[in-house]
């Protein structure tokens, strides 16, 4: 390689000598991913612009300590029904969803200006005379995934009138293969391992509870996605309280990564917590290695343990949505179902 560094000693050339170890294992090209959750309190404001704000440097913090993706909690749109006099739930969460193309054009913005992806918690769509509960998944790209909420809890159909979403899929990201699925979703395994047999290597959960009680029914199934299929959950809901606001006047929550539970991760599979009921923001990193290390050879691989002969999770959504079945395990199932 001629002229490759000025170095008289060999005549300006360079020599590459390749020593290879029959030890070394390759990391892969992105083993590690940071992830940022955003325990968020909900405050009156008196403009849109407020609410920007105040996302603007949740999502900036993100950015300064390099994250890959930020995660908002469910409903954290609803902060704009305290700038509005009090009205009814259902007259509240119909106002709501009007703001829809400002609140995904500010995530879409951020996303692009810091380099990231948001998962901007969710926000209520209309669809005709429906309305759904739809997570954004912001790319740095500029593309916007929308994700609905699938199971509805009886709260949300009896204030709200919201219907339950028809469509799952993992998402590709810059960093990794991801799944998203909103507060109540998580309570359900078939959701979790359709995601899973999908390929996603972490699972975001933004959620919005009022309770102590509410919030661990939504963390311990969290923890239970995660061990029974080897992935990531990160968890971030509101805290705080909007008087105001009808059905999301009071809010408990504590953010959360979860992992596996064996040697290669936490002790108690708890990669990083905050403390509950605190506006913060809990950064953690995460090693996709790790994880498939786990699958394939950890104390226990229930991702290819699993009985297909005895058990199989039917899916009904169309054929060209349904996984493949992962790589490193038995879908059990045909073409179409998961």
């Amino acid at each position: 390689m001629p002229n490759y560094l000025p170095d008289p000693n060999s005549l300006n050339f360079a020599t590459f000598i390749e020593w290879l170890n029959p030890d070394f294992v390759s990391r892969g090209q992105h083993a590690n991913v940071r992830v940022a959750c955003v325990q968020y309190q909900m405050r009156k404001i008196s403009s849109f612009e407020e609410f920007a704000t105040q996302i603007s440097y949740f999502v900036g913090v993100a950015g300064e300590y390099r994250a890959d993706f930020v995660l908002l909690p469910e409903f954290v749109s609803a902060q704009l029904l305290s700038q509005e006099p009090a009205v009814s739930a259902l007259e509240g969460i119909r106002r709501l969803a009007g703001y829809e193309s400002r609140f995904v054009e500010l995530m879409q913005s951020l996303a692009a200006r810091y380099g990231l992806t948001v998962i901007a918690g969710s926000h209520p769509v209309a669809e005709g005379s429906k309305l759904y509960n739809v997570a954004c998944v912001c790319l740095p790209t500029g593309e916007v995934v929308r994700q609905p909420k699938l199971h509805i809890t009886p709260s949300e159909r009896k204030y709200w009138g919201i219907s339950g979403g028809h469509t799952l899929s993992a998402i590709d990201t810059p960093k990794c293969r991801i799944g998203v699925l909103i507060c109540y979703d998580v309570e359900f395994p078939e959701a979790s391992r359709y995601l899973a047999d999908d390929g996603a290597e972490i699972v975001f959960v933004p959620f919005c509870t009022d309770s102590r009680q509410a919030y661990l029914r939504v963390r311990y199934c969290a923890h239970a996605r995660a061990i029974e299929n080897q992935i990531y959950v990160a968890l971030a809901g509101t805290v705080g309280n909007l008087p105001s606001v009808g059905n999301l006047d009071v809010n408990y929550g504590q953010a959360a990564v979860l992992t596996p539970s064996d040697f290669a991760f936490a002790r108690d599979g708890i990669a990083a917590e905050a403390d509950s009921n605190e506006e913060t923001v809990l950064i953690c990193d995460v090693d996709l290695n790790a994880l498939h290390g786990a699958r394939a050879g950890g104390s226990v691989t229930p991702r290819l343990d699993r009985r297909g002969d005895l058990f199989r999770l039917v899916s009904h959504l169309p054929a060209d949505q349904a996984p493949n079945g992962p790589g490193d395990g038995p879908l059990g199932g045909q073409p179409g179902e998961s």
